[in-house]
């Protein structure tokens, strides 16, 4: 089956890079030269796990190629595949100029029956308008397709191998048919498939994102209690998590969500039910706490010791979560921007978001490696959990800070054990 991408970011990518592993044959079409050029030569623009091995596989085997040229793609496809940005706009709502655009250009070069599958993350509703624009072809058949994606980046082509769920919405049995047919391997491995109209399968993403950032929310929100009341969050998550209702994923407290997907979405979600007339009063609560739990981050570096002013801060960790370069809303540079203002020296590091940070933050010092970082430092930040900041070699940056002081962000350390060492360490809700 032959299948066009239109959009090489991450969805776009990782999609097309996975369905060609399933023996499709995939173009992925981007606008952005640069990116194609890097594609064809094997190179992925973007950070992620096995990614790049998984398309000079398929490269090599003719099974994903790359272009600039969205019509001869559409041309030769069945299924065509909309995965552009959806950026959110300064009230909240998606900027969903990209989608339609794409859905012009299907439109003026339809040269037969097409599946239009929108991939990107879309509110409810957008189904319907890309029909109308698809209607103005008149000379061919079409069918419109949602199938939304639940990737987390750092995972994502596990999560696409092997997900949870594969939903299709759509109301024409022809076109459910052949989007089965594309992810018919995923069939047989037994994946349960969601299989209903084009606005629940729109609304089925957002309201994923929505509760999984209510979800973090609360436990952030219960670790500020423990903070106060001299309980243990991971002890309370732990009775939590253990019950099959609540279960224990995404019970780890942080410095509040971040990414592409958690806030963008959420914001829209707010957006959507204002357009309908209702007020989504968890949701937007949701918004405010973890907007609220980011700007204290820097009370906890505060209250372990005193004014940051001409303080050097180690801090560790630049992306949202570990395994990616993504720092969009990301916590840790909130946090590097607030320690700035107040005329802290900070000094950075992160595995893999360093380029992405140079260009963020120009002004923000980063360091080779983690022990550079902390050399000389009066406080150390631990901001994002990538492995290799999980056993710190402690005597040694010990012997490399001006003082023992230890803010951990993640919860990766003992509280017990790290004061019976001499560190001055405080956690999110380990009192």
């Amino acid at each position: 089956m032959n299948i066009c991408m239109v959009g090489t970011g991450y969805v776009g990518l990782v999609t097309g890079a996975c369905l060609s592993d399933f023996g499709m044959d995939v173009t992925c079409v981007d606008k952005d030269e640069a990116k194609i050029a890097l594609l064809k030569k094997g190179v992925s623009p973007i950070y992620e796990p096995g990614l790049e091995e998984l398309i000079h596989k398929n490269e090599k085997a003719g099974r994903l190629r790359f272009s600039t040229d969205v019509v001869e793609a559409i041309e030769r496809s069945l299924v065509i595949f909309i995965a552009v940005g959806t950026p959110p706009k300064s009230d909240g709502s998606p900027d969903l100029s990209f989608i339609f655009q794409v859905a012009e250009s299907i439109a003026t070069h339809m040269n037969g029956y097409k599946v239009v599958v929108t991939k990107s993350t879309v509110p409810t509703g957008t189904g319907a308008q890309i029909e109308e624009i698809l209607k103005k072809n008149g000379r061919h058949k079409f069918s419109v397709v949602s199938n939304p994606e639940f990737l987390r980046e750092g995972s994502a082509i596990e999560d696409f191998m092997h997900p949870d769920r594969v939903v299709i919405g759509s109301r024409d049995e022809e076109a459910i048919a052949i989007t089965k047919d594309v992810y018919s391997p995923l069939a047989i491995a037994g994946v349960p498939f969601v299989v209903t109209d084009v606005e629940s399968a729109e609304l089925i993403k957002y309201a994923s994102n929505g509760f999984l950032a209510l979800k973090i929310t609360f436990i952030n929100e219960i670790a500020m209690m423990c903070d106060k009341m001299g309980a243990d969050v991971k002890d309370v998550a732990r009775g939590m998590g253990l019950d099959k209702r609540i279960a224990p994923q995404f019970l780890n407290p942080g410095p509040g969500y971040g990414g592409s997907c958690f806030p963008k979405d959420s914001s829209a979600v707010v957006d959507l039910a204002r357009r309908v007339g209702y007020t989504f009063e968890l949701m937007e609560a949701t918004l405010s706490a973890n907007d609220r739990v980011k700007a204290r981050m820097i009370e906890k570096v505060e209250g372990l010791c005193g004014s940051v002013k001409g303080k050097r801060i180690a801090l560790l960790g630049i992306a949202f979560k570990p395994e990616t370069d993504d720092i969009r809303e990301s916590a840790s540079l909130r946090l590097a921007s607030d320690l700035l203002e107040r005329g802290a020296d900070v000094v950075a590091y992160d595995p893999a978001a360093m380029d992405n940070a140079r260009k963020e933050m120009p002004k923000l010092k980063l360091a080779e490696d983690q022990y550079a970082c902390i050399a000389g430092a009066d406080v150390l930040v631990l901001a994002t959990d990538w492995n290799q900041f999980r056993k710190l070699d402690l005597p040694r940056i010990e012997k490399s800070m001006k003082a023992k002081n230890f803010v951990d962000l993640r919860n990766l350390y003992e509280p017990r054990e790290m004061k019976k060492a001499g560190w001055n360490y405080v956690g999110l809700g380990r009192a």
